[in-house]
């Protein structure tokens, strides 16, 4: 049974691509999940037509991520902390303090969006990646100092 993929399945293709499977699959479990439909000239057209909507949609979606990754680009968050030893901070800088700092900056954004690996715990300039879309990442600039 040829049949055409709604959308990505491991191990079998991609969205849009013609495959062959078992009747019974394609019968019980694809066509009834939505996941893929028979493979006629019909079908083909339909759903070439509603892929190149979602990849219009898509784009549309990545331009807009840019356009906010683009905030970042210039912005540098200066945070004081107190000092213990030479370049040692008292405690840490943690995602939630960038995120707070970002606020107060007058940007909003979600918390989980910010990728510090581990917590900065010494002074200097360090760089922050911002996941704003799954293929647009900002680069933060967060320089800690000592606090007066």
């Amino acid at each position: 049974m040829k049949v055409i993929l709604k959308e990505d399945i491991p191990k079998l293709g991609i969205m849009g691509e013609t495959v062959q499977v078992a009747p019974g699959y394609g019968r019980n479990y694809l066509i009834p999940q939505g996941k893929a439909v028979l493979a006629t000239s019909k079908n083909s057209k339909e759903l070439e037509h509603q892929r190149q909507l979602i990849l219009r949609k898509a784009e549309l979606i990545r331009k807009d991520a840019e356009s906010f990754a683009e905030k970042f680009r210039g912005l540098t968050l200066t945070l004081a902390r107190k000092v213990v030893e030479e370049d040692k901070i008292y405690g840490s800088v943690s995602v939630s303090d960038i995120s707070q700092a970002l606020e107060e900056a007058g940007v909003e954004i979600e918390r989980k969006l910010i990728k510090l690996d581990e917590p900065i715990k010494s002074l200097g300039e360090f760089q922050v990646p911002v996941k704003v879309h799954a293929d647009v990442t900002a680069e933060l600039t967060v320089q800690v100092v000592k606090e007066e």
